[in-house]
């Protein structure tokens, strides 16, 4: 019997259920990614903006006036 021949012998509940799990599963991947990203975020800025901030006059600091500016600086 192939997995075909099973999934297709599977009552409603049954897929349901196999839906459940692989929801399940895929919500703890993208959580675990959004985690990962997260404590590295803080490296990976400094490192992306630190050309620019050597440039920068002595004393001076970037402002953004919305989130997504970070991201728009060129």
């Amino acid at each position: 019997m192939t997995s075909q021949d099973k999934l297709d012998k599977q009552t409603l509940t049954e897929h349901l259920a196999d839906l459940r799990s692989c929801l399940l599963i895929s919500l703890a991947a993208v959580a675990a990614g959004f985690a990962g990203a997260y404590s590295v975020i803080r490296p990976i800025s400094d490192w992306f903006f630190r050309p620019l901030v050597r440039v920068l006059p002595e004393g001076k600091t970037l402002i953004f006036t919305s989130y997504q500016e970070g991201f728009f600086f060129i």
